[in-house]
């Protein structure tokens, strides 16, 4: 499953409005390592329906992996380890602990700003495409800072 182009141009445009001070090839950079990334995880999970139906098959064990944490996981342990000196990765989540609503996505700051003033990045949310928006502009979700999951 192979990520639309305009995603990739929708993550740069969401980093640029973060801060236009932020040097054009850290954020295209950025979000090019987000989209390949998202791809390895939907090959690795073997993504090939509607989220809450993986879930599903993931919860019976058909499926080995595809939750919306292994993807959240995926995307910041990988990003927290390459070099990006203008940006901070975080783990967020909504609903936590109800068994059937709880949701987890990354956010990306700026280096030094709250996880909450970034952006949230959710390659769970679209069957594997992702969703990018500010997270004060997302209404599906009231997002919090998971510092319960290890996050700074």
């Amino acid at each position: 499953m192979q990520v639309p182009q305009t995603t990739r141009t929708q993550i740069i445009q969401a980093l640029e409005s973060l801060d236009g001070n932020v040097p054009e090839e850290e954020t295209v950079r950025l979000a090019n390592d987000i989209v390949s990334r998202t791809e390895i995880l939907n090959r690795e999970f073997e993504r090939t329906s509607d989220p809450k139906v993986h879930n599903f098959l993931v919860k019976i064990g058909v499926k080995r992996k595809g939750l919306c944490y292994h993807y959240s996981d995926g995307l910041y342990l990988y990003l927290g380890g390459r070099y990006y000196p203008h940006y901070d990765f975080h783990l967020v989540g909504a609903h936590i602990g109800s068994y059937w609503r709880e949701h987890n996505a990354m956010a990306v700051t700026l280096k030094g700003h709250q996880p909450l003033d970034g952006i949230v990045i959710d390659a769970w949310r679209k069957s594997g495409d992702i969703f990018v928006s500010k997270i004060t502009d997302d209404k599906a979700y009231n997002w919090v800072h998971r510092t319960d999951r290890g996050c700074p």
